[in-house]
């Protein structure tokens, strides 16, 4: 079983770096899980609900999106460590590098989940179904999901195929 900050045989940790970039945290995921050992490893579309509140002045960024069915929802991982190169998973003494696995635990520990949404409430708050982290989550940016999201804006040479 995982143990929170818990380093496994085979595993290396190195020194962060200093910070050289910031980000704004736009709101907040509420979910049902306040433990990692008990949160799913990837959210899945028939999950529970989860609501995904928008902070003002953000709030005004939602307008529209209720036309999108699916949403790809980028969060802060707030409680993991950041400074293991090669990791573990399955604790067998096997490891593989960080950037090779979808682990939470990262340099910069930048979750992604790519949702269902439900429907909107209060103009402030999503519900979407499909997310795999933790109660209380920063979140840090709301896109369509861009597997089905059409372009609005003209287009521009970079967007066809040159041979």
């Amino acid at each position: 079983m995982v143990r929170e900050q818990e380093i496994r045989a085979g595993e290396v940790a190195v020194e962060p770096p200093p910070a050289d970039a910031s980000v704004a945290f736009i709101g907040r995921i509420r979910t049902p899980w306040t433990s990692r050992l008990m949160t799913p490893r990837q959210g899945r579309d028939d999950g529970p609900v989860c609501r995904i509140e928008v902070f003002f002045p953000w709030t005004a960024a939602l307008a529209g999106i209720e036309a999108h069915e699916r949403l790809e929802v980028l969060y802060w991982l707030h409680e993991s460590r950041r400074d293991l190169v090669l990791q573990s998973p399955a604790n067998d003494g096997k490891v593989r590098g960080t950037f090779a696995l979808r682990s939470p635990v990262r340099p910069n520990p930048i979750g992604t989940s790519v949702v269902r949404l439900l429907g909107v409430e209060n103009g402030d708050t999503l519900l979407v179904q499909g997310l795999d982290c933790l109660d209380c989550t920063p979140l840090l940016d709301l896109k369509p999901d861009r597997t089905a999201f059409r372009p609005i804006a003209p287009p521009q040479p970079g967007d066809f195929e040159t041979g």
